[in-house]
């Protein structure tokens, strides 16, 4: 499909949308209901709120609606206010930028107007500094060349200016003729590709020849970009409002389901049907006694002859009793920790990179917790293990190789010298490395001349080629100036045969200035341009050249030219004009035909440019790798230059510690068989060795295609990859396949080409890095350098999860605590289904009693950062989800059900007599709740911090304030209680009492179980304490060793049981795994 665009017809103007830019989620109008519908459609809510409307029917509730209502509609109206404040700060952007006053010209006529009233077809002025208010194809600017420069920072990230190019059709055009163009753009449907824009433009006779010409990304501004170091530019609209290609990039990402969320859903629906189970057998009960015993109690009033449904109303009592163990703010308190440990990642200063200003962002608040249980790590190479700042060191020229005496080309005396004296062979090599590229050169004021790239290569190299006087002292889109030894030479620039990861080449088509001579200059990977020469080229020393650079970790590339006859030229030009033309596969036509150009070539010699590794990452990567986590490096590069960087990075130790496995070969079948014999190795060698294999791109499509199984059996085995020669579809399908088996993968990179990799993984970091901020923005995590993954995982991470884990299944318990009670009360109240306490007490204590000393967790630390960091192996304890999986839930289950038969036991012996009200012995049961909620906040507690001391023995006060208060209102049912039961001694003996059966048990198996069977945090722990912080000794090792050796065979049984079949993490079965 296409897109016809009028240029400035009125008549048509309206056929497509306006500008105005809409980013809000709802409207005035349909809010409520479509944040209810929201908000609904979670089963939780669907479940609490079945169980409200079944407490209106007066007949079956054995308490009021409130306590279901109350909490509820709090949540609801919590939910409601924080998508209201987000979407109203979405409207006044949206607002600001609508209203935004831009420069138009109708019928030769310039004219004000708002930003929301452009059209598609409109000419819009635009000046210096400006924001562009839509998607536009430049027609004309103030520069005589028709070049302008744009800041894409806000749309894709990247810092550097980029050029855009008046098409050749409008390029002489001047300013009346542009204020009266008519003509038409022929483009595709909106899209969201922000690299892509094929489309044609035909301008209407008299103005121009009547011709069609084809437009490119580089023709276009697009919306949010800003107009830099250019008087004024205009363009046609041809997207506007949101379906420009920003417009079409904006969307909600999929929300991820941490591990933690997994297993209490199941948890939930465990508890469910525990709950069912609970509702009919006491419902049964139920109905038993009353039709035994019940209807001969006069005072119990039922009626001789009941409704047909009758047999259901002590089992719906039941149910609607039984409701609250499943815990209805669970949802909302883990939302807020999970905002508050995100805010901790924002606030960490020790994470913060003071090289770039640039502090760690936590762009996903909901998934904390998972960066405390990742197994995987797949890390791109360049700008995010090493620093992007590209340095030319070596170079091979006419089979001469400069630069291996002292490391550094660029003071080689013989290349020096071979400038000096105009060597052609360096001439020509040199000549290529300053015109085949993108590259920008703007003078100062004072005449210097630097240079604004896209690529660090491509800079690294024009640099280079100024420092050995090639200097690059002007650009347009038709020519380019070079100055060689003070001797000045221009060069029409033909045709631009772009780079694109496919081709991995990119070529120019110049025409000597002096000369006529036609040249094609190329450069690109070794494998796109070596397999180019003219038959007969010697180019072995080129291939030792390229091995011997890689094998130093340096980034190579070739570079090779050749002549041109007009007569081919113009044959080839013909071609490329069709295919550049095309609105239909242009990229793969175009491709095509630019192969047709590239052949033949004569090579000049090779670049070798030096990428250092960044500060700290091969400490990081070491640190993590003993904390049990899998690192993978997947990269565009050459396997020596891979596997250097690799080495260097820790990411590959020395042998006989480790071992590499190739998956190589010539053929497929040769891919195949280096693949079975790297299974074969991998299951023949002991766990102590580190296994890691190597395998490019190519090599990975044809296991995809062919052995797909079998290479992730492997996957699963090895513990290191270096994945070389890597699209960025490949490195997203290789996340892909370690999620499918269930591991929990990180993905981190800082590029573009990262960001499939990093939305395919459970957690994306971005790294705010050289290439841009593209990868950060699709992250979840954003980080200065990758050294600060050790904290974001290690301390964070498991933090986070430590916190999580508790915080829901604490919610579980006290939900769990109350209800048993209120079961156990049902066998003294003939299976009833009466209620032990009142409407008011039920409601506070799910929202207030219990949710604010929870919160007390988010601050506590087991141990100290600085243990965390030196002994990185008790990740292993967060990985294994010992924390939070059933069995530990059943301990909290098991807890829950002794305290409700300490608490019942105890205060039905105390307060059970003649003389108690039914309100004295409710209050003295919930008292005994809150008493225990305190101190089993405290005792899981390690640390203590005043907003801990404030929360739980603050709330503690205030359950007594309020219930005080309540208690001095006549018109309520606990008039009087609690001033009573505070009078009593009993009353306190009583709680002390219920604090001492039902904690002491608790801290006796505690106090044994560390002494005979601690676990590694026990230990280090315990270490802590003697000593105050924690040193690294022998003695510290050797005690540590029993504990770690369980957790590690625990794991390696479990990674080792999972085959081919095995199903992912948030699957049915995954439960069996954590």
């Amino acid at each position: 499909m296409k897109r016809l665009v009028y240029i400035n017809d009125d008549s048509r103007r309206y056929s497509y949308c306006d500008n105005r830019i809409s980013n809000t989620k709802y409207t005035l109008w349909n809010f409520f209901p479509k944040n209810l519908w929201e908000q609904f459609r979670r089963f939780m809510n669907q479940y609490f709120l079945l169980i409200a409307c079944l407490q209106l029917w007066s007949r079956i509730t054995p308490v009021s609606p409130v306590t279901t209502w109350g909490p509820l509609i709090i949540i609801f109206i919590v939910s409601a206010s924080k998508e209201a404040w987000d979407d109203y700060n979405r409207y006044l952007s949206d607002k600001k930028a609508n209203e935004r006053n831009v420069w138009v010209v109708k019928d030769g006529v310039r004219r004000q107007i708002k930003a929301q009233d452009i059209h598609v077809g409109d000419i819009v002025c635009l000046h210096e500094n400006d924001e562009i208010p839509c998607d536009l194809v430049l027609i004309g600017t103030s520069d005589p060349q028709g070049i302008c420069y744009i800041e894409t920072s806000a749309l894709d990230g990247e810092t550097d200016l980029k050029t855009r190019i008046v098409p050749p059709i409008s390029a002489n055009m001047s300013v009346e003729q542009l204020e009266k163009v008519k003509g038409i753009v022929e483009c595709p449907n909106p899209d969201n590709d922000i690299r892509r824009f094929d489309a044609n433009m035909r301008l209407f006779l008299p103005s121009v020849d009547n011709e069609k010409c084809p437009l490119t990304i580089n023709n276009t501004l697009l919306q949010s970009c800003y107009l830099r170091y250019t008087e004024w530019a205009c363009g046609v609209a041809v997207y506007t409002g949101n379906e420009t290609k920003s417009g079409m990039s904006r969307g909600t990402a999929e929300p991820k389901l941490t591990a933690a969320d997994a297993m209490i859903d199941k948890l939930t629906i465990a508890i469910f049907m525990l709950q069912i189970v609970v509702v009919l057998v006491l419902g049964y009960f139920g109905n038993i006694w009353k039709h035994t015993k019940g209807l001969k109690q006069w005072y119990l009033m039922y009626p001789a002859e009941g409704p047909w449904y009758g047999f259901l109303v002590i089992p719906l009592r039941f149910e609607l009793l039984c409701s609250i163990m499943i815990p209805i703010s669970i949802k909302v308190t883990l939302d807020l920790a999970k905002g508050v440990y995100a805010k901790f990642i924002d606030w960490d200063e020790q994470m913060f990179d003071w090289e770039t200003n640039t502090p760690a962002h936590s762009a996903n608040t909901a998934i904390s917790e998972d960066l405390g249980q990742v197994e995987y790590i797949l890390s791109d190479k360049t700008g995010t293990l090493t620093e992007n700042r590209m340095i030319f060191k070596r170079c091979c020229i006419n089979n001469i190789m400069y630069g291996n005496d002292n490391g550094d080309a660029l003071k080689d005396a013989r290349l020096l010298n071979a400038v000096s004296s105009n060597d052609p062979d360096i001439v020509k090599f040199l000549m290529v490395m300053a015109l085949c590229n993108t590259v920008v050169p703007v003078k100062s004021n004072d005449d210097t001349v630097s240079y604004k790239a896209q690529s660090q290569d491509e800079e690294a190299l024009v640099n280079a080629a100024s420092n050995l006087n090639m200097m690059l002292i002007s650009k347009d889109s038709s020519t380019a100036e070079i100055c060689f030894n003070e001797s000045k030479f221009k060069y029409e620039l033909l045709d631009v045969l772009e780079f694109t990861s496919d081709r991995k080449r990119m070529s120019v088509v110049v025409k000597e200035g002096q000369t006529g001579k036609i040249l094609l200059l190329s450069k690109g990977a070794d494998e796109a341009i070596l397999p180019r020469v003219y038959p007969g080229q010697q180019k072995q020393r080129y291939l030792e050249a390229v091995e011997m650079y890689s094998q130093l970790g340096l980034r190579t590339l070739c570079l090779g030219w050749r002549d041109l006859e007009e007569d081919e030229y113009k044959e080839w030009s013909k071609n490329f004009q069709e295919a550049s033309c095309s609105l239909e596969n242009r990229e793969s036509k175009i491709a095509e035909v630019c192969d047709s150009l590239e052949r033949d070539l004569h090579i000049l010699g090779v670049t070798a440019i030096e990428d250092r590794l960044q500060d700290g990452v091969p400490e990081t990567i070491k640190l993590l790798r003993n904390a049990g986590i899998n690192v993978w490096m997947l990269t565009g590069d050459k396997q020596n230059t891979a596997i250097q960087i690799g080495r260097l990075c820790n990411l590959i130790t020395s042998e006989p510690n480790s071992q590499l496995l190739s998956i190589s070969g010539k053929t497929e079948q040769d891919i195949l068989r280096s693949l079975e014999r790297a299974l074969l190795i991998t299951k023949n060698t002991c766990e102590t060795k580190d296994l890691a294999f190597v395998l490019d791109g190519w090599a990975l499509e044809i296991l995809q295609k062919h052995s797909k199984e079998s290479f992730t059996r492997l996957a699963m085995l090895s513990k290191t990859a270096i994945c070389c020669r890597m699209t960025p579809l490949q490195k997203a399908q290789l996340v892909a396949i370690l999620k499918s088996v269930g591991y929990l993968t990180l993905a981190i990179g800082d590029g573009g080409n990262d960001v499939r990799m990093i939305q395919e993984a459970n957690i994306g970091v971005g790294i705010s890095g050289r290439e841009g901020l593209q990868a950060a923005r699709a992250a979840d995590y954003s980080i200065g350098k990758f050294k600060f993954l050790k904290r974001l995982i290690l301390i964070h991470g498991r933090y986070s999860y430590n916190r999580t884990a508790f915080i829901s299944q604490y919610s579980f318990y006290k939900s769990l605590l109350i209800c048993f009670i209120q079961i156990l009360f049902a066998f003294l109240s003939g299976f009833s289904g009466t209620s032990l306490f009142n409407s008011i007490s039920l409601m506070a204590y799910n929202v207030f009693y219990t949710s604010l000393p929870v919160m007390t967790i988010i601050f506590d630390k087991d141990i100290s950062e600085t243990t965390v960091l030196q002994y990185p192996q008790i990740l292993l304890h967060s990985q294994a989800g010992r924390l939070l999986n059933p069995t530990t839930f059943c301990g909290w289950f098991g807890r829950s059900l002794y305290h409700a038969l300490v608490i019942f036991f105890i205060t039905i012996c105390a307060y059970a007599d003649e003389k108690s009200e039914m309100q004295e012995l409710s209050m003295v049961a919930l008292s005994g709740c809150i008493w225990l909620q305190a101190f089993v906040v405290m005792m899981d507690s390690n640390s203590f911090t005043s907003p801990q001391i404030i929360l739980i023995w603050g709330n503690f006060v205030a359950f007594y304030m309020i219930n005080l208060i309540l208690s001095a209102v006549p018109s309520l049912q606990l008039y009087t209680i609690m001033f009573r039961l505070c009078g009593q001694p009993s009353y306190w003996i009583t709680m002390a009492l219920t604090v001492a059966v039902a904690m002491g048990p608790v801290m006796a198996f505690r106090y044994f179980r560390n002494l005979y069977w601690p676990s590694p945090i026990n230990i280090l722990q315990q270490i802590e304490q003697s000593n105050g912080s924690i040193q690294p000794s022998r003695n510290v090792e050797s005690a540590l060793k029993p504990a770690r050796t369980n957790l590690t065979n625990l794991l390696t049984g479990t990674r080792g049981s999972r085959g081919s079949s095995y199903q992912p993490l948030l699957s049915d079965s995954a439960e069996s795994t954590r």
